[in-house]
């Protein structure tokens, strides 16, 4: 099952992101029970981004993997600004920052 929840104001197609990570799972040849996909804001994720990493900065995404579960967190705002810095679209940069984060759990499954 893919859960998504986005805490931001930003308008999001649900049906892509699912999309993109269940392509990417299967590409991977790897099941996840449940999979959450959480979008939040740049202070959030850099909160998340200090105590779990210890980084004291805003990142595009972070993944977390619990036994059979994984939860990949994305920030909108970030992947804009990424995406306007390579000339890529909105989308292909969330696509990219999802691969990254579902292909993160596929490899701690290993």
């Amino acid at each position: 099952m893919i859960e998504l929840n986005n805490l931001t104001s930003r308008k999001i197609d649900e049906k892509f992101l699912e999309k993109v990570a269940r392509a990417v799972l299967k590409k991977e040849r790897k099941k996840l029970k449940n999979l959450s996909i959480v979008l939040v804001g740049q202070t959030k994720i850099k909160e998340l981004n200090r105590k779990y990493r210890r980084k004291n900065k805003a990142t595009s995404v972070l993944s977390f993997q619990y036994d059979d579960m994984g939860e990949i967190v994305i920030c909108p705002t970030l992947v804009e600004k990424t995406a306007k810095k390579f000339g890529l679209t909105f989308n292909e940069e969330l696509t990219r920052v999802l691969t990254h984060g579902v292909k993160n759990l596929c490899q701690r499954r290993t």
